[in-house]
C-alpha cells in the first residue's frame, strides 16, 4: 500500500497533466466594500470560460462560469451580491442624509418654532456629518418645506413626507444593526421631546420612521417611552 505522501504526489503530477482551468475576462470595475479586507477596495468584475487542459494545452471547452467580483487587493473572488453592500463612504453619506431627513420631518411635525427643538436637531445633524449645520438653516428649511407643500405645523405629515422618509431610510435599514436603527429613532424622539411631550403629529412621524427602519410597532412604543426617561 502506497503511503499517503505518495498518493498525494501522484495526484499532484496528474493535475499537472490534465484538469480544468478557468480563463477570466474583465467586464467592469469599480469600488466596493471587500468583506475579506474589511474596507473599501477597487474591484474587477470577471466572467470566466472553463477549459479541459491536457499537458498544459486547452483542448475542450467546459462552459462558462461567473460572473465574480475580484478584489484588487486580496485577489479573492466573491459573488456579485457583494456589490449590494455600500462602500464605507457611501454608507456614511446614506446615514448622514437619513438623519438630516428625519430631523427635518420631526421639526416639520411641530417643533420648527421652538429653539430647544432646533438646537437638539442641529446637534444631531452635526454629529451625523453635516458639521456646518445651524439652527437657523434647519428652521429655514422647515419653513421652505411647509411653504412648498402647503402644510400647517402640528398637522399629520402626510404622504409626501412619509415617502421622503422611506426613500432615505429604506436603503439604509438593511445595513444597520438593530442598535443602529434604534439609535436613529431615539435621536428623532429626543428632538421631538426637546420642547415638551410628543404631539400627535410627532408621534405619527416617529411611527413612520420606525416602520421605515423595520422596527416593529411594539418596539417603537417601547423606545418612545424610553426616550422620555431622564438619561
Amino acid at each position: 500500500m502506497l503511503p499517503v505522501r505518495g498518493r498525494d504526489g501522484r495526484a499532484t503530477r496528474l493535475a499537472r497533466i490534465m484538469g480544468t482551468r478557468t480563463a477570466w475576462t474583465p467586464v467592469g470595475d469599480g469600488e466596493f466594500f471587500c468583506p475579506g479586507c474589511g474596507g473599501d477596495r477597487n474591484y474587477q468584475r470577471l466572467t470566466g470560460r472553463r477549459r479541459f487542459i491536457l499537458l498544459g494545452v486547452p483542448v475542450l471547452p467546459r462552459g462558462t462560469t461567473g460572473p465574480v467580483v475580484e478584489c484588487a487587493a486580496c485577489r479573492h473572488h466573491y459573488g456579485t451580491d457583494v456589490l449590494d453592500h455600500p462602500t464605507t463612504s457611501r454608507f456614511s453619506a446614506m446615514l448622514r442624509d437619513a438623519v438630516h431627513t428625519v430631523a427635518l420631518a420631526v421639526l416639520a411635525a411641530g417643533g420648527a418654532c421652538a429653539r430647544t427643538s432646533l438646537a437638539a436637531a442641529a446637534s444631531t445633524v452635526r454629529a451625523a456629518g453635516f458639521a456646518d449645520c445651524t439652527e437657523d438653516q434647519l428652521g429655514a428649511l422647515v419653513e421652505a418645506l411647509a411653504a412648498d407643500t402647503g402644510r400647517v405645523f402640528e398637522q399629520p405629515a402626510g404622504a409626501s413626507l412619509a415617502i421622503e422618509l422611506h426613500e432615505a431610510l429604506d436603503p439604509l435599514a438593511p445595513h444597520l444593526a438593530p442598535g443602529g436603527r434604534e439609535s436613529i429613532l431615539l435621536q428623532a424622539a429626543r428632538i421631538a421631546l426637546a420642547d415638551g411631550p410628543y404631539t400627535p403629529a410627532e408621534r405619527d412621524v416617529l411611527a413612520t420612521v420606525g416602520a421605515a427602519l423595520t422596527i416593529c410597532a411594539d418596539d417603537v412604543t417601547r423606545l418612545l417611552a424610553a426616550a422620555r426617561m431622564p438619561s
